[in-house]
């Protein structure tokens, strides 16, 4: 069993606790921790769930899972959030989303994933549209600030239209993303294909298992979500944390454990998509 299995199992030990503590009236604390430490094994789980269903059921609807489902561990906390009246967690989730991505993950990846090996590759023409795409999303989320700011006289209505807009630019663009991975330019992805293929190999998942998994991990999220977003204010101002901490740091920390767990097992599983370049004892060992 590897070590990604033994960590999600473990900690659904706190699943049931923060049900305890929030029903049983245990205090603020022990919600906000228990409630925290419960949504990154389901995170976790989700992630694993849509992993498999795509072994089964293709490149195609496998990668169109991994985009909705990738992040919906942070789309629902967002959410709750939002529906709590938590605006500026939420704005600043969302800045911390695209820092904890870009920095924490790829990170680890390639420092956990350098220990392994000596070098590590990875696709340019993939990065460059990734890094197309994040370029836009991160001059559309500056936009209405600066609109905002560069004239005193702007009324606020005026900037939320703006903001509206560029929302819907961005869905745009977003769907037209997963159009060119998915359909038209498929090809260049194939490289986590097959290490899917290989981890699998011949053994095909169970179907239904897995959507089961899926489902059951989406709505106790969902729940788990609710349980912490109604005391991370409270908590956070105990524990003497600002909101713009709360959604930068911690949020996104704790909605994207299980990008980050994909992230660094995929980076220490290079081997496996280009064997021929290590020893062959190396690469026998790995495979072993």
């Amino acid at each position: 069993m590897s070590i990604k299995k033994i960590f999600s199992i473990g900690l659904l030990v706190f699943v049931p606790f923060s049900i305890a503590a929030e029903n049983l009236e245990w205090g603020v604390m022990p919600v906000f921790v228990t409630s925290a430490l419960a949504i990154i094994p389901l995170a976790i789980w989700l992630s694993t769930a849509t992993e498999e269903i795509a072994v089964v059921t293709g490149p195609s609807v496998g990668g169109l899972l991994n985009a909705v489902f990738g992040n919906a561990t942070e789309l629902i906390i967002a959410l709750v959030a939002l529906k709590a009246g938590l605006l500026d967690i939420v704005k600043a989730s969302i800045t911390g989303s695209i820092m904890s991505n870009l920095l924490l993950a790829m990170g680890l990846s390639m420092f956990l994933g350098g220990l392994r090996y000596k070098e590590q590759e990875f696709k340019p023409i993939v990065a460059r549209v990734n890094g197309s795409s994040m370029t836009l999303a991160a001059i559309a989320i500056i936009l209405p600030s600066m609109a905002f700011f560069a004239s005193g006289q702007v009324e606020t209505a005026a900037v939320e239209k703006l903001s509206i807009v560029v929302a819907i630019v961005l869905i745009s663009v977003y769907a037209m993303t997963l159009f060119f991975s998915l359909k038209t330019h498929n090809y260049l992805y194939e490289v986590g294909i097959v290490e899917l293929e290989e981890e699998h190999g011949e053994h095909k998942p169970n179907l239904w298992l897995w959507i089961g998994v899926l489902t059951i991990s989406t709505l106790a999220v969902a729940y788990e979500s609710e349980i912490f977003v109604g005391v991370v204010e409270e908590a956070t101002k105990g524990l003497g944390l600002t909101p713009l901490f709360t959604g930068v740091i911690l949020l996104p920390m704790v909605g994207g454990a299980a990008e980050y767990v994909t992230a660094v097992g995929v980076a220490l599983k290079i081997i496996w998509i280009f064997p021929s370049r290590l020893p062959w004892d190396q690469a026998c060992w790995w495979r072993c």
